[in-house]
Parts: structure tokens; sequence; C-alpha cells
């Protein structure tokens, strides 16, 4: 096996070590470093990076990582994982989506050493980390205020095989999705390093349906790529790639009263939310512009005009996809589950 040094530290075969890689000071001289995590194999195989907390604010991937971690299956893998909980330490302490500098983490790869903080944050993870990596999974959530619905984003012309990876984690909803600059995932793919983001819930919240699947999910990608014993997903809910999606929004400011739920299927026209002023005059309805699945909504009820209301996925067969997610919000409900999940479910 190849030797693997990140941080000035080598990881050998068959060791699980923590490194921690020095980041800039606090304000008050205090400093700070993001934590790895790292499990290395006695056998080569494939080295799978899972990031979370991009964006400081996203906390569902560190509870992910956290079960993941504390998972009997990881502990005699082939090859190597590399966990990340938290990349934006800055952001998670100040429980901000951005860096002190109000940058955007994921809009500033491959970063630069002598740039600004985003960019020094993104040449550490560039340099340091991604040339140990042949496979990611970022874990994200949607913003504050914003819910969606667990879904793999990936971009699915990688000659085949991003898609048999993102089938192989079995969220109910694909969306295949151009590459955006400066975005992690963008520059794993330039590198050849096949990168799915994983989106489920909201900031600043955990959400249990989310994070039982994102570990699910995770370990199926491990089975699929032949780093541990083989599993077998549950097949009541068969992925499905939305041909596209569209956003629905405000058509005036006021208070907004929704009455579609995320998940539920849509029809065009079909009223979606009903929007009034605080009194209940000048009242308009929200409509949807097309038949699909709601994957995305706002959960704040006070709307600007043009907001971004209801995110809606178009499937060839609406009726199928329907089907297929209530199937997988069955299957990870902590009431209705028949899964063996040995953690107590978050309320």
């Amino acid at each position: 096996m190849q030797p693997m040094i990140i941080g000035g530290t080598e990881i050998l075969p068959g060791t699980r070590t923590t490194i921690h890689l020095p980041l800039p000071y606090f304000y008050t001289h205090s400093p700070t470093t993001m934590p790895l995590h790292i499990i290395r194999g006695r056998l080569p195989g494939p080295s799978l990076l899972i990031t979370s907390a991009m964006h400081g604010d996203e906390l569902n991937g560190v509870e992910i990582i956290r079960r993941l971690l504390g998972s009997k299956s990881v502990n005699r893998i082939k090859g190597t994982l590399i966990c990340i909980p938290v990349v934006n330490v800055f952001g998670f302490v100040g429980q901000s989506r951005y860096l002190p500098d109000r940058r955007d983490l994921n809009r500033s790869f491959p970063g630069s050493a002598k740039g600004s903080m985003a960019a020094r944050l993104a040449n550490l993870l560039s340099t340091e980390v991604l040339p140990f990596c042949t496979h990611l999974i970022d874990l994200h959530t949607g913003a504050v205020g914003r819910e969606n619905l667990p879904q793999i984003r990936g971009c699915f012309n990688m000659g085949g095989r991003l898609a048999a990876i993102a089938n192989a984690f079995n969220a109910p909803v694909l969306l295949d999705l151009g590459l955006r600059p400066g975005t992690f995932r963008e520059i794993a793919h330039k590198q050849g390093i096949p990168s799915l983001v994983y989106e489920a819930g909201e900031a600043l919240r955990f959400d249990e349906i989310s994070i039982r699947a994102g570990v699910s999910g995770i370990l199926n990608v491990m089975s699929y790529l032949g780093m541990m014993r083989k599993r077998t997903p549950k097949k009541d809910h068969p992925p499905l790639i939305a041909k596209s999606t569209q956003w629905i929004r405000a058509p005036q400011s006021g208070v907004m009263r929704s009455i579609v739920s995320l998940g539920e299927k849509v029809t065009a026209s079909q009223t979606l939310a009903y929007i009034s002023d605080p009194f209940g005059g000048h009242e308009e309805t929200i409509s949807s512009s097309a038949s699909g699945i709601v994957i995305g909504r706002t959960r704040l009820p006070l709307m600007h005009e043009g907001e971004a209301v209801f995110h809606i996925a178009k499937f060839d067969q609406p009726a199928e996809a329907a089907e297929s997610i209530g199937s997988f919000q069955d299957a990870f409900d902590p009431v209705s589950s028949t899964s063996d999940c040995e953690e107590p479910p978050l309320v």
C-alpha cells in the first residue's frame, strides 16, 4: 500500500487515528484545528472521503459521521475511510453558513495558500487531503428555514461510474446537476474523483430520517466499492433521476400558509399555499407551474415577493416517484422502521 501522510502524520495500514490540521487562530490568539478521523484497513482498497459542515450551520452531516464512526461495520474495512465532521470550524462555532470574512467556502476551491481565509482553507483540503482520495461524499442540508428531501446530487456523465455509486447510496431522488465553479465537488471531478453531494434536512437542526438515511447510504456505497462486506439495501424505494427541477416563487409579499408537505406529489396548477397580509386581505394563491414532487421548501411563513418557496422535481413517472419516496420515508422513520439502528431516535 502507498504511504499516506496527512498533516505530517503517517497513517499506517490497520490503524485508526485522529489528525488535527492547524487553522488560522481566533481573535483571542487561541489555536484551532480541523479534525480528521481516519480508518485505514490492512488490505488495499478505495479511499473514501466524507466531509460535513462545509457550511458551518449544516449539522445533519456531523451526526451522520458520528454514527458512521461508531458503527461496527467500519472496524474491518479494505482501503481507507477519511471523515471530516466539521470542515468550516469557524462557521460551526459561530452557527453561520459562512466564514468570518463572509465568504462561502464551497465557492472557493481549489483555493490559494496566500489568499483569503476561505481560499487558504480550500487550499488546505485540496493539497493535504484530496490527493489521497479516490471517492468523495460531501454532506449538506438546506439553508436556515429551508428543508430538503434527502437527495443525491452529482454529474452523472463520468462514464457511468458516478451514476452507479449514486444508485448504490439508495436515496429516493437523484439530481443530475452540472458543476458549479469553486465547489469542492468541481475540483474533485477535475481530478477524476467520483463525487456525490447528499442534501437532506435543514440548517441548524437535526432530522432523524435524513441522518439514518445518510448513514445507511454511506455504508451502501462502501459495500458497493468493496470496502466492506456486502450489504443488501432496501429496494422498496428505488432511486429515480429527476429530469429537471423548478422553483416556485412568491407572487407577492405577505404571510404564507403552506398546505403541501415535503415529498408530496403535486400537479400543474395545484394550490400549494396561500399568501396574504397579516389582516387576511390581498390574498393570493401560490400554485405549482409543473407536475412533480416537492423536494425542497421554505419553512418560514414570512415572504417577500419573488422569494423561492417550493422546489419541484419533475419525473417521467411522478406517481412512481411519489410511491418510492413514501416507501423511503417509512423505511427510515423511527416509528415505522424495522431497521436495526442502535441509536435512540432524535426528537
